[in-house]
């Protein structure tokens, strides 16, 4: 099958295209023919090789974590699914390639775009579980640093619609972006501490760091000195500060519950996550440039 591989670490010029082996379903396995694939930091950080304490990597690597696509073939005791139903969802393969082994699968509602689909799995799965891990509720003033993102634009939605206030960090740019989206919006950088200050006179409640850009000794400060109800999803010297860094754990029945939930929000229109930008397989290398830039407002996903 086609797919883009990488057989040794380095920027997205170690990216190739050409064929690998189709991966055949196990016991209980689902495979999916994929129409579209999402591009996320992940994938870049494990290109570079910068994750190998957590995430070994087996060459040649196929990257990509999360898809939308058709069910293709089922494997022994399989259930749940029927060949030809339209799904997304997370891949213990690698996405970037013509099929892929399910790890996380969600039925995709008919209305909702297989490229909509593809950027959905990873954003909205993380937004939701760190407001859950801060316990985020009604009144309460939650810091959003890098809400631009596509996972803080998702959960810049979900803690309002739960009757918090968003402030959300990003560059001036982006501020009419963030105010759409129901968040006050400030600029970070030097005297980020007391924009935030006026936006919040009553204080921060928490603390949710998406950007991971020297964030965490000002969260911490505007916290009060405490790292209680901080959390980083982006910052690698998160132990340095004494800040629990979330990286994934939720148990399958509930981020498919969320998954299919968040899928209906954005078919309705309650749950917005624009894609910015697709590209054809052949060209992944230029994609992961472009998400190696960083300072995206939307999705960048890949086409089969």
């Amino acid at each position: 099958m086609r797919a883009i591989s990488y057989r040794g670490f380095g920027g997205p010029e170690v990216l190739t295209l050409g064929e690998v082996d189709r991966p055949e379903p196990g016991p209980g396995q689902v495979r999916v023919r994929i129409v579209a694939a999402g591009v996320n930091q992940l994938d870049s950080k494990r290109r570079n090789g910068w994750l190998e304490d957590v995430m070994p990597t087996a060459f040649p690597a196929v990257p990509g974590l999360e898809f939308a696509g058709v069910v293709d073939a089922l494997g022994e005791g399989a259930g749940g699914f029927s060949v030809g139903d339209e799904v997304f969802g997370t891949t213990v393969t690698g996405s970037y390639a013509e099929y892929a082994i399910a790890d996380l699968l969600v039925p995709k509602p008919a209305g909702l775009s297989f490229e909509q689909a593809a950027a959905l799995p990873v954003a909205g799965e993380t937004a939701r579980r760190v407001l859950d891990q801060l316990d985020v509720g009604p009144g309460e003033t939650l810091l959003l640093h890098g809400a631009a993102g596509a996972v803080g634009q998702v959960a810049t939605q979900l803690a309002v619609a739960r009757g918090a206030t968003v402030i959300g960090t990003a560059s001036p740019a982006n501020h009419e972006l963030l105010r759409g989206l129901g968040a006050l919006s400030v600029a970070y950088g030097e005297g980020l501490a007391e924009r935030v200050r006026y936006a919040a006179p009553k204080g921060v409640d928490a603390v949710f760091d998406a950007a991971g850009r020297d964030t965490l000794p000002v969260s911490v400060e505007l916290r009060g000195g405490t790292t209680d109800r901080v959390i980083t999803i982006a910052a690698p010297d998160a132990a340095e500060h004494g800040v629990p860094f979330s990286g994934g754990g939720t148990d399958a029945e509930t981020a498919r519950g969320w998954l299919t939930e968040q899928a209906e929000q954005v078919l309705a229109g309650e749950l917005r996550l624009p894609v910015e930008r697709s590209f054809p397989l052949a060209d992944a290398a230029e994609a992961h440039r472009a998400a190696d830039e960083g300072h995206r407002t939307g999705k960048l996903v890949i086409l089969l």
